[in-house]
Formats: structure tokens, C-alpha cells, sequence
């Protein structure tokens, strides 16, 4: 559910934090569109979960910035971003 200028970027976080899963939804698909509703975003978005589902953090729409995600990641992660 993210633009398609962040999705190279956010495929790449599995390799920058091990353990973690990225996964690019189709934010089109009813499924998409019912997540988008239940998450407050107008079109898109991007969400940090638990490995159980639990949304711990997430960014709408266009104020979307991966420098942000990666911070946030490291945190949750304690892992030095480089």
C-alpha cells in the first residue's frame, strides 16, 4: 500500500534489518482497499506489525518517507543504522 517509487526500497529492508518481512500489498485489491479503511489512510500508506499482526506504527499517504521507516525499524530492531 505504498507509492511505487518506495517499493525497491521497502523490498530492501529485509536485507538491511534480518528478520524482518517486507511485503508490498495491492492497495487497489478489496483486501487493499478494506486495510487502507481500517488503517485511516486516504490512498496508501506504510505499517510496521509484530510478527502476530499488531500494528505498532505506520505513515499515510504521501508523508510516507523510508529515511523514517529505517529509523524506526533500528529502533524497534536495536540496530545501528549506518
Amino acid at each position: 500500500m505504498i507509492c511505487a517509487k518506495l517499493k525497491p526500497a521497502v523490498s530492501g529492508l529485509e536485507n538491511e534489518f534480518p528478520g524482518v518481512r517486507a511485503k508490498n500489498e495491492d492497495a487497489t485489491s478489496a483486501e487493499g482497499k478494506t486495510a487502507i479503511r481500517e488503517l485511516g489512510f486516504q490512498s496508501h500508506g506504510i505499517v510496521i506489525r509484530s510478527a502476530g499482526g499488531k500494528v505498532l506504527w505506520k505513515q499515510p499517504d504521501h508523508t510516507v518517507k523510508i529515511e523514517d521507516v529505517r529509523a524506526e525499524l533500528a529502533r524497534r530492531t536495536q540496530r545501528r543504522l549506518k
